[in-house]
């Protein structure tokens, strides 16, 4: 049960857990004609499957059989899997643990939570897997495409207080990327803009309007024709730190998405994105501690990313 709703919620397997959605009012015959309905992507024959084998529940832990009734406004939990899902091969790194957190350090290419093609081969899923720790959270995410920190919650009591300190802007993250040096901007800058969805579903961009974003933009370090920044951001929207590097001119090394978008295909594990969550420090609710992480990976040498 969880301690809000006294709704029952299925355990994780193997450090994956259930996927849930809300059934609203409608007059589909079956909880199946709905769910089939609802996925088109996934054939009938499998949620037939799914349910045979009690994988498919509603909130009171009732299972849902291909003939069970729809009715409304009812969760029902089902647990997924992806057919055929590679195995990334790069590991995450544990910095730190205690009775609250658990800060990782994550490879590129490998997502923070499950999405689209991705369940096992995730941070989240892999950390339960080696914890046994079922009630993991990710306090804040990082794009599959990039490396470095994530913190992630352990107790549900407390996990309140770490979200707040991302949306009240009291964490510092400091973030490194190589991208190409433009001798005419003046450095250190602060890009401040609005960003919102672009038509792509995967894609941001920048518009007119009242800014909600704000990224600090510094140089570390110079070779050739290539730069080492270090990236401030202020806020936290979706894909800042690329779409703002990009407006200036400054695309960071490896950026599939950044100004221009490429074919999705086979992933280059050989040209990873050259963007690093370096650091982030905060006082930590709980304890009242000043904590300070930093990721122990790096970008590429600049004497040897020179065009």
């Amino acid at each position: 049960m969880t301690p809000s709703t006294g709704h029952f919620v299925p355990p994780a397997r193997h450090g994956v857990g259930p996927s849930c959605i809300g059934l609203p009012a409608g007059a589909w015959p079956t909880t199946l004609d709905f769910l089939t309905e609802r996925f088109p992507a996934i054939a009938r024959d499998v949620w037939c499957q799914r349910m045979v084998e009690g994988d498919v529940v509603d909130e009171h832990g009732v299972p849902v059989t291909p003939l069970s009734p729809y009715q409304g406004h009812v969760r029902v939990y089902y647990y997924r899997a992806v057919p055929d899902e590679p195995r990334i091969p790069f590991e995450e790194v544990i910095l730190f643990q205690d009775e609250q957190l658990v800060v990782v350090d994550k490879p590129h290419f490998l997502p923070v939570v499950p999405s689209g093609g991705y369940l096992t081969e995730t941070v989240l899923v892999r950390l339960k897997q080696k914890l046994g720790i079922d009630t993991l959270v990710p306090v804040h995410r990082i794009d599959r495409d990039t490396a470095g920190l994530v913190m992630f919650s352990v107790q549900p009591e407390t996990r309140a207080c770490y979200h707040a300190l991302f949306s009240q802007r009291n964490v510092k993250k400091t973030y490194e990327a190589i991208a190409p040096w433009r001798n005419d901007l003046e450095l250190p800058l602060t890009r401040t803009s609005r960003i919102v969805e672009a038509g792509h579903f995967m894609l941001q961009h920048e518009v007119d309007g009242p800014p909600n974003a704000i990224t600090h933009v510094e140089v570390l370090e110079v070779r050739g024709q290539r730069a080492r920044y270090a990236l401030s951001p202020i806020t936290g929207k979706r894909h800042q730190l690329r779409v703002h590097m990009a407006a200036l001119g400054l695309p960071i090394v490896g950026d599939g998405l950044y100004p221009i978008l490429t074919p999705e295909g086979q992933i280059d594990y050989a040209q990873p994105l050259q963007l690093l969550a370096k650091s982030i420090e905060f006082i930590d609710p709980v304890t009242g501690q000043v904590q300070r992480f930093e990721s122990r990976r790096t970008l590429q040498a600049l004497a040897t990313a020179e065009i």
